[in-house]
């Protein structure tokens, strides 16, 4: 991917913030939000609307079709904002290549497709738009940087990425678990590619924007895209993770924008990776205390014991080899788990009392 061009996003403040509404409602909710995002003195770069919604289930709102990107050229022309929206096919190309919208990006749904990509990539073969990458739905780091190879592959130059979560059967706090390792995996083998943050899709919920957002740029991010609505309540679609002007213009204020690279921002990055593990430790413990609940039911029905021998050997010698095959304190493998065993014994000796 030598011919990329990485240069592009420092014709931008530093970071790029992309913001506007989930979807293009009307005229009207599309030019009042961009009117209070200017008045706000927000600093956007560009105004995002989705166009065509791409949604887990049908007869969900699908997007208004082809007539929002009238809407999204009316709000170039009346507020002054270039443009952005997501596209899924050659036909959504032709039609956003018409109106003359100034940048792209490329839907999670969308990448985990090497034949949807192709055809996006061939649709838009040799265009000087700036086409951002959502990562996959699903942990695939190699399906993300094939979209990548694939679009480059076409001579797109202006590329680049969104974080924007992966989604998880559990639920957690997160609407798309961050899981930071893999866009830090990414940033390592691109170093120069820029990398933009969506934590409204990350959250689900407007109380997390900030929080993951400054994760993102302590990770030396170059960019946020946050979704952004003239009345968030009344949204039709996505409405918890929608923010209103005022409260971008709050959030942006508050960010710590880090220059200079220092052996400090590596820590961070390190301690981001840890956080991550401990909130997925959290999550596992959690799904294994369910399963705890659950077996001590069924031994309650059975009429068995809830300490049983042989099992408790079997996890014993399991940790054994396990210790030694990472390379782990045996003692301290074996002090975590029986802690585990003995809160397990815990909860199954309450469901024996119940009566």
């Amino acid at each position: 991917m030598e011919n990329i061009n990485t240069e592009w996003i420092n014709d931008y403040p530093n970071p790029l913030l992309i913001a506007g509404p989930c979807s293009a409602e009307s005229e009207e909710q599309m030019l009042t939000t961009a009117r209070q995002m200017k008045d706000s003195g927000n600093e956007i770069s560009f105004f995002r609307a989705g166009i065509w919604k791409p949604r887990t289930k049908p007869n969900c709102f699908e997007g208004v079709g082809s007539i929002g990107l009238d809407w999204l050229k009316k709000v170039k022309e009346e507020v002054g904002f270039k443009t952005a929206t997501e596209v899924a096919n050659a036909h959504h190309i032709d039609a956003v290549l018409k109106a003359d919208v100034d940048l792209i990006w490329i839907g999670a749904r969308s990448t985990v497709n090497p034949f949807v990509i192709q055809e996006i990539a061939e649709a838009l073969r040799g265009t000087d738009k700036i086409v951002l990458v959502k990562n996959p739905i699903n942990l695939d780091l190699s399906l993300w940087i094939g979209a990548l190879e694939r679009l480059a592959g076409q001579n797109i130059q202006k590329l680049g990425v969104i974080h924007r979560g992966f989604s998880t059967y559990n639920k957690t706090k997160y609407r798309n678990t961050p899981h930071w390792q893999i866009p830090i995996d990414f940033k390592n083998l691109f170093p120069h590619l820029p990398m933009i943050i969506d934590p409204s899709h990350i959250c689900g919920n407007r109380t997390g924007i900030f929080s993951v957002t400054q994760e993102a740029l302590n990770l030396d991010y170059q960019g946020m895209m946050i979704e952004t609505h003239c009345n968030p309540d009344k949204a039709w679609s996505d409405s918890a993770q929608q923010i209103t002007p005022q409260k971008l213009k709050e959030i942006t204020d508050n960010l710590v924008i880090r220059t200079a690279k220092t052996s400090f921002d590596e820590i961070e990055r390190y301690r981001t990776l840890i956080s991550d593990i401990d909130f997925q430790m959290i999550e596992l413990l959690s799904e294994r205390m369910k399963y705890a609940e659950v077996i001590g039911e069924l031994k309650k029905e059975k009429n068995a014991t809830v300490f049983q021998l042989e099992r408790w050997k079997k996890i014993t010698e399991y940790v054994e080899d396990k210790a030694k095959e990472k390379k782990l304190n045996p003692r301290f493998l074996m002090k975590l788990f029986k802690v585990i065993h003995e809160a397990s014994i815990d909860v199954q000796n309450k469901i024996m009392l119940k009566k």
